[in-house]
């Protein structure tokens, strides 16, 4: 009896031995390591985004049901940093409560904080943070939270503002128009079921509560939002931009009740995955700063435990260029917290054929990529990302040609300026956002790169490319304490 029982405890440990070791959570082959996800289920839009004491909220559209788009609730997280994210318990129930129908789900919406307590709502010392979001068949309505964003109560008399459900009203975004003294809300609408007027209302408030209509813009679609940029960083020379949904943008001015465009409707977004972005509210004027988040729609995440993933944060601004003013958008300062120890190459000049790669040293799945270019005489220039051993991968291409960038199959066309071409990419496990010439020219896509695939590969074809400054920074989990 001894040898049969010694052949199973041997047989035992050599299974143990051999099967594989759990993943670990926040750790799964698709999970982005420095952009936010939930830990786990559906999530879409951001929304109600708002600093308050030494935090940044995110709320986001949430299924806690499901890897599926349905029974939205508000999930929340805060952040230090608008890097290292904390999950809390989910902010907004559906009014009804209820799993079985889609009456009052919580759609999207902003947030804001009652600085002077214009709502009557703050009970103690705290300043009342504000939610307004949409419910589907009951209207804009209000949520507010006494104890930084912990709780959350409904506001009794909600619908604040109440619509015919085929008005399609969704999305409300407020903020403080400091020039008119009062409060804006814009909120997306088709007046009277008409398709041909889908666009942006305007309403005014003194109270947060009692809302008056304005007037309305058609063209848009889903998650406005308006926020003012000074004109490259001069305090006396500010223009007003209005959001679409897809990130598309106006630049003009707005004087409290009407917004007059000045420009076309122009992308900040030539990438396949870019979609509701909206600003957070109440940035103390000490950092300045306009900061943008949004969701990258129709990713793909096989076999992950979660839905759905968020850009980097990026600060926002306007630039005058020969063709016009421009949005710039690029990632914040922060994203230097997650910097490894990096690689620098300065003043190469790589002939095609001759030199080897450049950055055949790095071997990691999330990196941080700035480099500065001479395109000279090359044909097309650019990286190899994610690389395996039979040398496959996904590229990133310049063609010097046509001026155009090229990545997951989407172009966008970027001229070199005084020669140069500069470029930002942001690698993680499941996307890749590109920032070219300091943000005028932005792409944010997803991907599913291969497993175990950690090389990268410089390439340059046709003739010279002259490599003035790349640098290379694997970068750390923001989930992890150690990667």
């Amino acid at each position: 009896m001894k040898f049969p029982f010694l052949l199973f405890i041997i047989f035992i440990a050599s299974f143990t031995v051999s099967a594989e070791k759990p993943v670990k959570l926040f750790d799964e082959i698709y999970r982005p390591q420095f952009h936010f996800t939930p830990e786990k289920n559906w999530h879409n839009d951001p929304n109600g985004l708002v600093y308050y004491k030494g935090e940044y909220h995110m709320f986001y559209q949430y299924n806690p049901f499901g890897n599926e788009w349905g029974f939205m609730h508000w999930g929340h997280a805060v952040s230090p940093d608008l890097v290292h994210w904390e999950h809390l318990p989910i902010a907004l129930f559906p009014d009804n409560d209820s799993k079985d129908s889609v009456d009052c789900t919580e759609f999207s919406g902003s947030g804001l904080v009652d600085l002077n307590n214009v709502t009557g709502l703050q009970s103690g010392e705290e300043k009342t943070i504000l939610l307004f979001y949409t419910s589907p068949k009951c209207g804009q309505r209000l949520a507010y939270s006494n104890d930084k964003g912990r709780t959350w109560k409904k506001y009794d008399k909600n619908p604040i503002i109440a619509y015919d459900a085929t008005d399609d009203a969704r999305d409300p975004k407020v903020f403080w128009h400091e020039g008119s003294k009062q409060y804006v809300l814009v909120i997306y609408r088709k007046p009277n079921n008409d398709d041909s007027q889908k666009g942006v209302s305007f309403y005014t408030s003194k109270n947060l509560i009692d809302w008056q209509f304005k007037n309305h813009i058609p063209g848009f679609f889903e998650c406005p939002d308006l926020v003012e940029l000074s004109v490259n960083r001069r305090a006396d020379d500010k223009k007003w931009v209005l959001f679409d949904g897809d990130g598309s943008y106006l630049i003009g001015s707005f004087d409290g009740e009407k917004f007059t465009a000045e420009s076309s409707k122009m992308k900040s977004d030539y990438g396949a995955n870019y979609y509701a972005t909206q600003t957070w509210s109440n940035i103390p004027e000490s950092d300045g700063r306009t900061i943008q988040i949004a969701w990258m729609r129709g990713g793909e995440f096989p076999g992950m435990p979660f839905k759905g993933q968020m850009t980097f944060p990026c600060e926002l601004s306007l630039k005058k260029y020969i063709d016009g003013i421009k949005l710039v958008r690029k990632p914040i300062k922060e994203i230097e917290l997650l910097h490894s120890k990096g690689e620098i190459w300065q003043n190469k000049n790589l002939i095609p054929g001759i030199n080897k790669n450049l950055a055949h040293g790095v071997k990691d799945d999330c990196l941080h990529i700035i480099g500065s270019f001479k395109v000279k005489t090359a044909d097309s220039f650019g990286f190899v990302v994610r690389l395996d051993k039979k040398n496959n991968g996904t590229e990133i291409t310049y063609t010097t040609k046509t001026n155009t960038l090229t990545c997951l199959g989407k172009s966008a066309v970027v001229e070199p300026v005084d020669g140069m071409l500069k470029l930002d990419i942001l690698l993680d496990r499941s996307s890749i956002e590109i920032f070219a010439n300091d943000g005028k020219v932005a792409m944010s896509s997803c991907f599913t790169p291969s497993d175990k695939a950690y090389g990268l590969y410089l390439y340059n074809t046709g003739g010279e490319l002259f490599v003035e400054k790349l640098e290379v920074y694997p970068m750390k989990s923001i989930w992890q304490k150690e990667k």
